[in-house]
């Protein structure tokens, strides 16, 4: 009996270790008991999925849960931004089976982006110039793309309302409706809780012409 407790022991230690593998934090930053469920999650995809295999050089930044409606949550992985592409190459295989494994919540993988705040007129001059990339405009349009992944951006439209509020439409594009049409409501109380933007999505209109 000794022996057995030993050797469970044993594994979960290992677990735990390669666990923390997967997770990169900063220095002195803890991951939550999620981060760690999603992070084992992965690894057990790399360790038993074929198709998966190339997980095991890929890491996690962070992990956020947020709530859609009705009790139902979505779920955002934050990754490298610098693997952000050697995920979109496995991106939908990869999303399916965590969606399996964290109960059917939907699940969207986000690069980890900084952004740079416009420098003060005190100290433009000790500040290099910003990169266009570091905006705040231009991380969360690519969190936006990040999102949608596969889908395609085709159209925005941006509504003032009465009250002088904004609504940001964003249209996708048709060719990728039966991935993710199902997430549109998650899209938005994701993008709304990242951003603090409201953006309602829809998909283009599919033409009802035909050719002469």
């Amino acid at each position: 009996m000794s022996s057995f407790l030993f050797n469970q022991g044993l594994q979960a230690q290992n677990k735990m270790l390669t666990t923390k593998k997967k997770i990169v934090k900063p220095a002195g930053k803890v991951a939550t008991d999620f981060e760690n469920t999603v992070a084992q999650a992965l690894v057990d995809l790399e360790n038993n999925n074929q198709d998966l295999k190339d997980l095991k050089d890929l890491n996690i930044v962070s992990v956020k849960e947020v709530e859609v409606a009705e009790g139902k949550k979505a779920v955002v992985i934050f990754v490298p931004f610098r693997q952000l592409k050697a995920y979109n190459k496995i991106q939908q295989k990869l999303i399916w089976e965590v969606e399996k494994k964290l109960g059917g919540k939907h699940v969207m993988i986000v690069a980890q982006r900084r952004i740079i705040r416009k420098p003060s007129s005190s100290n433009k001059v000790k500040m290099q110039k910003r990169p266009i990339s570091r905006t705040i405009r231009a991380v969360h349009d690519n969190i936006l793309e990040d999102l949608v992944f596969p889908n395609n951006i085709v159209g925005r439209r941006l509504r003032y309302r009465l009250d002088g509020s904004k609504l940001h439409k964003v249209y996708l594009d048709r060719k990728e409706m039966t991935l993710t049409e199902h997430k549109l409501d998650s899209f938005s109380a994701v993008y709304h809780k990242l951003t603090g933007k409201e953006v309602v999505f829809e998909f283009t209109v599919q033409s009802t012409s035909a050719d002469n």
